[in-house]
């Protein structure tokens, strides 16, 4: 339930909930190694969706978005591939969802300061692969599509309006979610993890209901920002249980 729920949020904004799945599932002590297998396969399902719709409504801007994609695609799988430690891996994941539940609870602010600024950032050509190849790599390793990351960050430089950062997003995280589950499936055990990807069948038929939902019917429950601060205190008492659970 919670999974169709978030689904069918975070797609009605253009996003697939990677990292609130992640969040879920670390909360659930899934196997670490399978876990980001599980959430990236979750975010493909939701946002083949989105990208769809966003593509529908002509919002996608395909020759200016390929920069952002150039190095994040390789970058993903080379972090998908990485093989870590589970210590390494829980610190990552806990100090990435802190940073994803910070943007998201500072989006309002960035979007307010974007709204009252009419400048626009000077971006060089390195701009978007540098970009795209830092997010692209850290959500390979972690098992999250990025998106999170990188729309605050479209926001804050007005790359674009919130309309095409939201399409931007959406493509962002299916492709490097592809790439990452490409690297991810590469260093596991096989005979372990299909047991519980198949042990884990409702969650997908879960977020396939609740993207398609969301992809067609805006939410009416919460407004946005609701939606965003809810996500972001999960988030964030994930990656606090984590760090004191592990390390303190």
């Amino acid at each position: 339930m919670l999974f169709a729920l978030t689904a069918a949020l975070y797609a009605s904004v253009g996003f697939g909930g990677g990292s609130t799945y992640i969040a879920l599932l670390s909360l659930a002590d899934f196997n670490y190694r399978v876990l980001p297998i599980i959430a990236l396969l979750c975010n493909i399902i939701v946002v083949i969706g989105g990208t769809w719709r966003f593509q529908k409504r002509k919002l996608i801007d395909w020759r200016r978005i390929a920069p952002i994609f150039l190095l994040s695609v390789p970058a993903a799988w080379v972090g998908g591939r990485l093989l870590i430690d589970k210590e390494s891996f829980l610190i990552l994941l806990s100090l990435s969802l802190a940073i994803a539940g910070l943007l998201l609870l500072a989006e309002p602010t960035f979007r307010r300061e974007v709204l009252a600024s009419k400048a626009h950032w000077t971006q060089g050509s390195w701009f978007a692969p540098v970009l795209g190849a830092g997010i692209g790599f850290l959500s390979g390793v972690v098992g999250i599509g990025g998106g999170i990351f990188l729309a605050p960050i479209l926001l804050l430089t007005n790359w674009a309006d919130s309309r095409k950062i939201a399409a931007t997003a959406s493509v962002f995280i299916l492709v490097n979610s592809i790439s990452g589950l490409a690297g991810q499936s590469m260093k596991v055990d096989w005979e372990t993890a299909a047991d519980i990807l198949i042990g884990s069948w409702p969650l997908f038929i879960a977020v396939l209901l609740g993207g398609q939902i969301g992809s067609f019917m805006a939410s009416k429950t919460l407004p946005e920002i609701w939606i965003k601060r809810l996500t972001a205190m999960l988030i964030l008492y994930v990656a606090a249980r984590i760090i004191w659970q592990q390390f303190i």
